[in-house]
């Protein structure tokens, strides 16, 4: 694998020297490695812990437990020849100055999306690189020395000087969710066994095993408690910020220009953890990474051999965006029937996080971000997995809208979801051509479609009147606008809602040809008749004569909403646009003017009582503002899917409407794609630090707009 590094300058905007002055956390540069589980490493590049999602292993454990904290972090200090000792880093856990000498961050870069920090420390550049290897709760953390080969000639010495790296493990076992200020149920037992150790919580947790492979390492017995520290990004969204940490003790090994370390901590078996070499490990994920690049690759050049990474500009960030695409895919820990049935049939169980880090995984977010992530990537089987994982928790009709942390079975809350199944399902099929899953599935899609005709869950069902889809129940926030805050539900949308129908619609027309193909027009004739039906019920309420865009909902609550929002734009975007056509170009541009943005679409206009400009604040103010003029990124693949059938020779101008996500790639979480933006400038990023759907529809519409 060619070299792909992202570096950034430094110090950055949120470098040490600022921690007097309080600056909003959410803007300070953080990064994020995943293991193809859902567990993950992930920080601040200055080493500041802000959110109670940060520390070095974030395992993913069986349900009940979930995703657990196990590694918080790493205090590290040099001790180099003459026995002056500094640390490695400007600050310590929680960003309180150190008050001895110290080092400072150099340089720190994405090594093929893997963190590489350089310190100066003394007069010695020190290395540290983290990696996580795939399908394990594992952390490999790599300290060395980089050669001064000058400076030797100086000294005239031929020999290379030996350091004393000296790092202190400092743990909370704790959900990933839960407070910092979780107290430990009781006391942590430390053992050691030659130079095998563990740390060990509760007894239904596995223990942190922990080994330092170096020379001359040992370990000494010093027990201590952090004092009360305190995470910024916690305390400035209205969480509990401030709690401690405990170390066993603290790990010391020689480290010279030739003989490097490293620290392996993980919850997996002894056998299982050791199983690779820190080498062995690096060259596996990279070459792991290598392939999975390689086969995008092919997959955007219609199957022709890759050229190799870094020969133009684009094939940086597609790569980029691969790599970033690679952490929402993941083998789901603990799900023990899926994985059997999976098996059974000779298949591998897969699911898609929505987001990092607190996000499970919904079907809503998978469907929507399954063409970006898997097909577009070359990750078809994968797709087929997904799908066929998600078909066997049809119910009433639904496919789930989210499986919980730590828990096995899905809720049902949502009248989208399950019609993003059926896009999702053509775009796998006309990928792939597997006719063989569309066979077994249409009698599911067919009971969906009954199911909504009928009446099914939560409100959801087919108006008789106009064959229109409505949706809504006290309490309850069924659509992709789903912010609740107690029993508030801040957009409930219930009536009929503008991108509900135009889903509802062209899941009619997919399933009226997939029936005519596998049982002919006879029966797909009752499915082309609602199809009728709807297309002509959505031009002749939807449309909003006097505003010129389409009404966000109809027949709602309080009547008609003539919000403008994004939502419209699924109405042109989709396969089988429900929009007649002689009104797509009066949509489009309105959407243009006051809904599009650098990195992404406005999820309400400004100028609506109702609009926010800024993600900010505890909880409540939060999702007040989250769908209520809030930036969302994944939008900008429907939107450039609509301006294209608006535009078609317009491909230039579609691909500079991803130009804003270039610098953002060295913002936020590096290498990857938040959640969401404020309203206005600067669109700070905010929400998720890296979001399924956000790379994926970035991904898919930098591969369609390529020249």
């Amino acid at each position: 694998m060619n070299e792909l590094v992202r570096s950034i300058t430094w110090p950055c905007d949120d470098s040490n020297e600022r921690k007097d002055a309080e600056p909003d956390a959410e803007q300070m540069a953080e990064w994020i490695v995943t293991n193809g589980l859902g567990g993950y490493a992930s920080g601040t590049v200055c080493g500041m812990a802000t959110r109670r999602y940060h520390g070095l292993l974030i395992a993913a454990l069986p349900a009940p437990l979930g995703r657990t904290m196990m590694l918080n972090h790493l205090n590290e200090c040099l001790v180099l020849p003459g026995g002056v000792v500094e640390a490695v880093a400007s600050e310590e856990l929680a960003g309180r100055p150190v008050t001895t000498a110290v080092g400072r961050i150099v340089e720190f870069r994405l090594d093929a999306g893997l963190p590489v920090w350089r310190y100066q420390v003394g007069n010695v550049i020190l290395e540290k690189s983290l990696l996580l290897p795939h399908l394990q709760n594992t952390v490999y953390v790599v300290y060395r020395v980089i050669p001064d080969a000058d400076k030797r000639a100086a000294d005239g010495s031929s020999e290379p000087p030996v350091y004393r790296l000296i790092l202190r493990p400092f743990v909370q076992f704790r959900s990933h969710d839960a407070p910092v200020d979780t107290q430990q149920a009781g006391p942590y037992r430390f053992s050691a066994a030659s130079d095998r150790y563990e740390v060990a919580g509760p007894p239904e947790m596995p223990p942190l095993r922990l080994s330092v492979q170096g020379r001359s390492a040992a370990f000494t017995l010093d027990a201590a408690q952090t004092t009360p520290l305190t995470f910024r990004l916690e305390r400035q969204r209205g969480y509990g910020s401030t709690g401690e940490q405990w170390s066993p003790g603290y790990f010391q090994v020689e480290l010279t220009e030739r003989t490097p370390c490293t620290l392996i901590a993980s919850a997996e078996s002894w056998e299982t953890m050791l199983a690779l070499t820190p080498d062995e490990a690096r060259l596996s994920e990279r070459g792991r990474r290598g392939r999975m690049i390689a086969a995008a690759r092919r997959t955007a050049r219609g199957g022709s051999p890759s050229s190799g990474l870094l020969t133009a500009a684009d094939d940086v960030i597609d790569a980029e965006l691969v790599m970033a695409a690679d952490q929402f895919v993941i083998t789901p820990a603990g799900r023990v029937e899926d994985t059997a049935r999976a098996h059974a049939a000779g298949e591998e169980v897969r699911t898609v996080i929505a987001g990092y880090h607190w996000f499970t995984d919904w079907g809503r977010d998978t469907m929507i971000s399954l063409e970006g992530l898997t097909l577009t990537t070359g990750r078809t089987e994968e797709a087929g997995f997904l799908l066929r994982t998600f078909a066997h928790y049809i119910h009433d009709g639904l496919i789930p809208n989210m499986f919980p942390e730590g828990q096995k079975q899905g809720l049902y809350h949502t009248a989208d979801a399950t019609l993003w199944f059926f896009h999702a399902l053509d775009r796998y099929v006309e990928k792939s051509d597997d006719t063989t899953t569309l066979h077994a599935l249409v009698p599911r899609l067919t009971d969906i479609v009954e199911h909504h005709l009928m009446g099914t869950r939560f409100g959801i069902g087919v108006d008789p009147g106009d064959g229109l889809l409505r949706q809504g129940q006290e309490g309850y926030q069924l659509t992709w606008m789903d912010a609740k805050v107690g029993d508030w539900v801040v957009t409930p949308r219930r009536g009929k809602a503008v991108e509900i129908n135009a889903l509802w619609y062209n899941a009619l027309k997919l399933l009226e040809g997939w029936v005519r193909v596998t049982g002919g027009d006879q029966r797909a004739e009752p499915y082309a008749r609602h199809a009728e039906q709807t297309r002509a019920s959505f031009n002749a309420r939807f449309w909003n004569e006097e505003a010129g865009y389409l009404y966000d909902v109809v027949d709602g609550e309080s009547g008609d909403d003539a919000a403008c929002r994004p939502n419209q734009v699924f109405a042109i975007s989709l396969k089988y646009p429900v929009l007649d056509p002689s009104r797509w170009p009066a949509v489009m541009e309105v959407v243009r003017r006051r809904l599009l943005t650098p990195v992404g679409l406005r999820s309400l206009a400004p100028g609506h009582p109702d609009y926010k400009p800024r993600y900010f604040g505890d909880l409540r103010a939060r999702d007040a503002a989250y769908h209520q003029g809030t930036v969302w990124a994944w939008l900008i693949g429907p939107f450039i899917d609509a301006w294209l059938k608006v535009h078609p020779d317009d491909r230039a101008g579609a691909r500079g409407f991803l130009d804003g996500f270039i610098p953002h790639l060295s913002a936020g979480a590096l290498g990857t794609i938040s959640e969401i933006f404020d309203a206005e400038p600067p669109y700070t990023p905010r929400g998720c630090v890296a979001q399924a759907w956000s790379v994926a529809e970035v991904l898919r519409s930098w591969v369609k707009t390529a020249e």
